[in-house]
């Protein structure tokens, strides 16, 4: 059963009750109407309707329940569809079951409430909206459709269709499923059926009542089999390109991925693995060979590049260079306004595309609570890279990863962004840093004490960090947190 009838079918009990009557939320049809402006003032206002309402066929003006033919149900349905998706504005996707209620079968048509309003006619301006009142339908008044506009939702762009009407098999088709559901860890649906109710439900099509429906941007770009089957979105493959050298100058080849990011994110990923620089190291008495960036901070940055992208930015997608002194990942879009590029390490995550960062974690692709940052900051300084670099431009968006360099190596700014980036990772460890923390996490003997003592006064004196004690007099056993903290 599905999971609106159980309402539909009390409303209408309700509305059968002595004295009968049709409710906002409920409107009782004996037969298909031939006024189709009417039909559709109707799906207007019930589209309005906080929580949406339905159309019940088979209950004539009386309120006496006369039954549904099966000849007339279809042609009700196919009209409905098509009103739905040509006479209001924005269209509806409206859905139906038949039950049987006493002795004969009933229609039910269920008008979901769409979360952009007003809904109005097509072609007519919002004036033409229509609302439920006293269980009729009725022209909305100007103050009412300001009421419906405060609470009016634009849709994500997730929720956008990224294809044109399709049949059941052509929606299935344009899926790789077996690896999502082996993220989920969930075994394969055993019907047709329950595969589009399950895609459904992961935001991956819209369905429509008749036959078919839509493949969703979410669909596409997370599980898309084939990403040129969706033009808008196949611009948004994601690249790698690695260079010889420490510029753009050679180019030594090029990737582009061909299916949806979720689907495709392992393969990318080992695939930038296997182009980066690799060293020989001993793990418990056996040679390994390790590359030089952490799989970890790969990891999380490359999928944050992915889930963070603004979508409205045309022409471009994320993009992953490496060169031989670095690796940088990139993605259209700039910092969002609540963000500041120092404390990006360890806040909540939040994202423009809340649906597709909400997928990625469900999918165990990324981390959750904004933890992923975190490791892949102590990863980083597990291998002595350089600090994590962050840059936000206009309409971009970077980070970047620097290959192992020494104390005397690095430049004054990754000095001081390596001191205060150490100071953030202990602080959101439950700890603080020190003179010695520092020392080891740049790997400098007792010897440069001072030389540390002087990075972390400087730290100070550039409000990147604090006295955690400010009574503590003591430089030899100070410590040290953010200077947020």
């Amino acid at each position: 059963m599905k999971n609106w009838l159980n309402r539909a079918l009390a409303l209408l009990m309700a509305s059968l009750e002595s004295p009968r009557h049709e409710q906002n939320e409920l409107d009782w049809k004996a037969a298909l109407s031939p006024d189709k402006k009417r039909l559709a003032e109707h799906l207007s206002s019930l589209s309005n309707y906080p929580g949406g309402g339905f159309l019940v066929y088979g209950v004539d003006n009386s309120g006496t329940p006369v039954g549904i033919a099966d000849a007339e149900i279809e042609s009700i349905i196919n009209q409905l569809a098509n009103l739905g998706r040509s006479a209001v504005e924005p269209p509806l996707a409206l859905d139906h079951a038949v039950e049987n209620y006493g002795d004969v079968r009933l229609l039910f048509v269920h008008v979901p409430e769409s979360s952009v309003k007003p809904v109005h006619l097509r072609g007519k301006g919002l004036e033409h909206a229509f609302i439920r009142s006293g269980g009729t339908t009725r022209m909305a008044s100007r103050q009412e459709i300001g009421t419906l506009m405060l609470h009016s939702r634009t849709p994500r762009w997730e929720e956008l269709r990224a294809s044109v009407l399709l049949d059941e098999d052509a929606l299935l088709n344009k899926f790789s499923l077996e690896p999502i559901l082996a993220m989920l860890g969930r075994p394969v649906p055993t019907s047709r059926e329950e595969i589009l109710l399950w895609i459904e439900g992961e935001g991956f099509i819209t369905r429509e009542p008749a036959n078919g429906g839509y493949v969703t941007n979410l669909g596409a770009i997370a599980a898309a089999r084939k990403l040129s089957d969706f033009p808008d979105i196949s611009r948004k493959a994601a690249r790698v390109v690695v260079y010889n050298g420490n510029n753009e100058a050679n180019m030594k080849l090029e990737q582009e991925g061909t299916k949806g990011y979720a689907i495709g994110f392992q393969g990318m990923l080992q695939f930038v693995m296997s182009q980066l620089p690799q060293s020989e190291i001993i793990e418990q008495a056996l040679r390994v060979r390790r590359t030089v960036y952490p799989e970890i901070a790969l990891r999380e940055i490359i999928a944050n590049s992915l889930i963070h992208q603004d979508f409205s930015v045309t022409g471009a997608g994320p993009l992953v260079e490496i060169f031989d002194d670095r690796i940088e990942i990139s993605n259209p879009g700039g910092l969002l306004p609540s963000k500041q590029i120092n404390r990006l390490i360890g806040t909540q995550p939040e994202s423009r595309n809340e649906h597709l960062a909400r997928a990625f974690r469900r999918y165990r692709i990324c981390e959750e609570q904004g933890s992923g940052l975190l490791k892949a900051g102590i990863d980083v300084e597990l291998y002595g890279l350089p600090p994590i670099k962050f840059e936000s431009g206009s309409n971009y968006f970077k980070v970047t990863l620097l290959s192992p360099r020494t104390f005397a190596q690095m430049t004054p700014s990754e000095r001081l962004e390596a001191c205060y980036q150490h100071s953030v990772l202990k602080h959101l460890s439950g700890g603080a840093m020190t003179n010695r923390s520092l020392r080891e996490r740049l790997k400098m003997p007792e010897k440069q004490r001072s030389m540390v003592s002087a990075l972390i006064q400087e730290a100070m004196d550039q409000k990147l960090i604090k006295a955690a004690d400010p009574e503590n007099k003591s430089r030899k056993f100070s410590e040290y947190v953010p200077i947020w903290a």
